[in-house]
């Protein structure tokens, strides 16, 4: 059995890019298992890095290096794949190129049949925007991929997700050390305004109010809890340039853009593959009506709720209960014929 604990890194050379060209693209990732195995790709969601994904990876996890080859990949500036913060001039931070999850998914194909020699994916499988990113597969590569699964993510990005996310944005970009783009040293002010416009969707009005912080003896109060846990997170995260383009790329996110002319239904009901599409009931940041739509048009798929307070954080890992659910679903969806 092979195992890449460490990234590796595949260059494509000049590579065109929705937004321009990137003179040296580079794609990271890291593979479990061996190459033999149905290959599963497990893509990274916003704001993670490639060490992350070990959360359903593991020999003791859905994502069974035993059984499965395991490809996880890096996103377009995640800070390990090509990102403003690690390309150099000219096409460093506010001049990097606007990227698609149509782009990711190209130089990841480039990476699994050029580099690692897959003839076919067995299953994509994705969290938030990797969720979008294993709707996008069956879509731009129809017959190279046999199973999907879409976990809290969508086809679409919805105008409501769309204007949620111009918060934490605007938050970031009007901070006075943000300094449109140029900043010398982190822009720290924008990026705690970041999280903290963030924190708020990333739970559920349920979870808000049976989480008691003032009794927990973790916080004292709410405030502690967004500064310990929200703002920690995106000072100590990823570089601030590198936020910004993840997010045009979560919103400017639609499978049906690619070949269909923006007809969704068109688009979703010619999928060959098989997909499992498990939305969370209290997800602010893709709904659970989302998915119950898409599924009218989906025509190999089936749909199975995470019910859980936890909203969008249902399907993270952040609660336990919520992951063994999720994981028994989805070695369900696996083993099936």
């Amino acid at each position: 059995m092979s195992q890449s604990t460490e990234n590796q890194y595949y260059h494509h050379g000049r590579f065109r890019v929705t937004g321009g060209i990137l003179p040296d693209a580079i794609t990271a990732y890291r593979t479990y298992g061996d190459p033999s195995k149905p290959c599963i790709v497990f893509p990274t969601c916003y704001g993670a890095k490639l060490d992350s994904q070990t959360y359903l990876v593991g020999e003791d996890k859905v994502l069974d290096p035993r059984k499965y080859f395991v490809v996880t990949f890096a996103l377009f500036s995640n800070g390990e794949s090509s990102s403003p913060s690690n390309t150099p001039v000219p096409y460093n931070g506010p001049y990097f190129p606007e990227v698609s999850y149509e782009d990711n998914i190209r130089a990841q194909y480039t990476v699994l049949t050029k580099k690692l020699g897959i003839k076919k994916v067995f299953c994509v499988i994705g969290f938030s925007m990797g969720g979008q990113q294993a709707y996008y597969w069956p879509v731009v590569y129809p017959d190279y991929v046999e199973k999907y699964i879409p976990i809290c993510g969508s086809a679409r990005t919805s105008p409501h997700n769309i204007c949620f996310l111009e918060g934490p944005k605007a938050a970031l970009t009007s901070s006075k050390d943000f300094e449109d783009g140029h900043y010398k040293n982190p822009p720290h002010r924008g990026l705690r305004a970041f999280g903290r416009a963030y924190c708020a969707w990333a739970y559920s009005q349920l979870w808000f109010r049976e989480k008691e912080y003032l009794c927990s003896g973790t916080y004292s109060d709410l405030d502690d809890f967004l500064r310990g846990e929200w703002e920690e997170a995106f000072v100590n995260g990823l570089d601030a340039n590198d936020y910004l383009t993840l997010l045009r790329t979560w919103q400017k996110g639609d499978v049906s853009a690619i070949r269909d002319g923006g007809d969704l239904p068109k688009c979703l009901g010619a999928i060959k593959a098989k997909g499992l599409v498990m939305p969370c009931n209290t997800d602010l940041y893709f709904p659970l009506q989302d998915s119950e739509l898409e599924m009218t048009y989906l025509k190999n798929a089936r749909i199975v709720v995470i019910n859980s307070i936890w909203g969008h954080e249902a399907a993270g890992g952040a609660n336990p209960e919520d992951a063994i659910f999720l994981q028994a679903e989805v070695k369900k969806f696996l083993e099936e014929a």
